[in-house]
């Protein structure tokens, strides 16, 4: 696979920054027991769809490792998925802090919250 056949750092980019909801919502249960997360089915979409696009990237980097490629150009792919899936957390933590934090300081339970948040900031930020 030559180094143009692969998405550019840019072309990763392609979170489209409408922040709408739609009304039919998706749960899934949380690190807490009876701890339910709510998330838009286009929200979960829009993530695994970015996440499928940086799995194809990763198989298009192994195949430039298989093929001996220019260990720049290599890096340059690491770089570029690198950057994805900091959006990708950027776009979790968003929806994290403006849906579910504001959800448990309505119901109450804030501090639990954020206690999860921090630990799994200090693991994320290492």
């Amino acid at each position: 696979m030559a180094t143009s056949e692969l998405p550019r750092r840019r072309d990763l980019d392609y979170f489209d920054d409408d922040h709408s909801h739609q009304r039919d919502h998706l749960t899934h249960e949380h690190g807490s027991p009876g701890h339910s997360h709510v998330h838009s089915e286009e929200s979960l979409r829009r993530i695994v769809n970015r996440l499928s696009r940086i799995e194809g990237h990763i198989r298009g980097i192994k195949t430039m490792v298989q093929e001996s490629r220019s260990c720049p150009d290599v890096l340059v792919q690491i770089a570029a998925v690198r950057g994805a899936l900091d959006r990708v957390a950027r776009i979790i933590l968003d929806e994290h802090l403006t849906q579910c934090i504001a959800r448990a300081a309505e119901e109450g339970d804030i501090e639990a919250e954020i206690e999860e948040l921090k630990t799994a900031l200090d693991r994320f930020l290492l």
